[in-house]
């Protein structure tokens, strides 16, 4: 095509692409881009479409609404899409570790809760199954009227424990890779540097620390609102006329960061109740009452976050923070 125009016009034409983010990862943006293409990714949520009830959708309809949003892009107009920053092969890599450690994790809760409810269908409620002595314990278990488990149930309860133990290998494995990767970072390397800096806080641990950096702090922010809107913890206005009222966060960013930022600030509560951003979580609280705990937490989350990105990226301490003994 590119031939064929040249021919046509005398000139090189110049090719650009665009794609929306999806399971095919950026791959195909780098094999685009090592050929000279000049190549955009975009998130498909950003893109305005039809807002009737029942609209058309076909690929030819989805590929035009695309190119208008690429040539409204390259015309410079505000807020027509939110263009996708493709991460490195070594950042999107290091990302693998911390996520495969979540998935394992509830890969092993959903095979632990399966095996406690297949036996409390038998009327056994005390049983662990991540206990050390849990196969021992096989031959003693008694159903609700008085029996020894069925043949086919005990058979049943040995699988899922050798899943459950294979996973529990897994995790270990998965668990020291990542500190061994954590540390054998250079001590001048930045992101050795930010992890060490997340690790000097009390309640932070390297799990924390490693899922921080990969899915969000190793990334560069102009402002807090930036760091807010890429975790989804964004407030979304809806102001028309004489309505003026918020709707929530966004939701619109990354998830996995967002679960770790809400998870982060229940711990931070119990770690660090003497900071700054404890004692105006407890204010709130006492002023809005106990019904708004939860979204008080996700403000707090936001908070968090952009105190710890000011943290990592700037030196600025935040305030009442306690740091861990050496």
């Amino acid at each position: 095509m590119q031939c064929k125009a040249q021919a046509r016009t005398g000139q090189l034409a110049r090719i650009v692409v665009i794609q929306e983010a999806g399971l095919d990862g950026f791959w195909i943006h780098r094999a685009l881009v090592s050929e000279g293409i000049e190549s955009y990714v975009v998130d498909s949520a950003s893109i305005a479409v039809s807002r009737r009830h029942r609209r058309a959708k076909t690929d030819r309809i989805d590929g035009e609404a695309l190119v208008r949003t690429l040539l409204a892009y390259k015309r410079g107009e505000p807020r027509v899409c939110a263009m996708v920053r493709v991460p490195t092969p070594e950042e999107e890599d290091q990302r693998r570790l911390c996520r495969e450690l979540k998935t394992l994790v509830g890969e092993r809760i959903r095979h632990v809760n399966r095996l406690k409810g297949v036996l409390f269908s038998q009327g056994i409620t005390d049983y662990e199954p991540r206990r050390p002595d849990r196969r021992e314990r096989l031959d003693e278990l008694r159903t609700g009227d008085g029996r020894p488990l069925p043949h086919h149930l005990k058979a049943l309860v040995l699988r899922e424990l050798e899943i459950v133990e294979l996973l529990d290998r897994q995790i270990e494995v998965v668990k020291a890779e990542r500190d061994a990767l954590l540390a054998s970072a250079q001590p001048e390397e930045v992101p050795s540097k930010a992890v060490q800096m997340l690790l000097g806080l009390k309640g932070i641990g390297s799990g924390f620390a490693g899922a921080l950096w990969s899915e969000g702090l190793f990334r560069h922010f102009d402002n807090r609102r930036q760091v807010a809107a890429y975790a989804g913890l964004a407030p979304t206005p809806w102001k028309s006329g004489k309505i003026d009222h918020e709707q929530g966060v966004s939701k619109a960013g990354n998830p996995r960061l967002r679960a770790i930022a809400v998870e982060m600030a229940w711990l931070w509560l119990r770690h660090q109740p003497g900071s700054a951003l404890s004692l105006w979580y407890q204010d709130r609280v006492r002023c809005l009452g106990g019904r708004m705990k939860k979204v008080i937490t996700v403000a707090l989350a936001r908070k968090l976050l952009v105190a710890l990105w000011k943290y990592v990226t700037h030196g600025v301490v935040i305030e009442g923070a306690a740091l861990k003994v050496a």
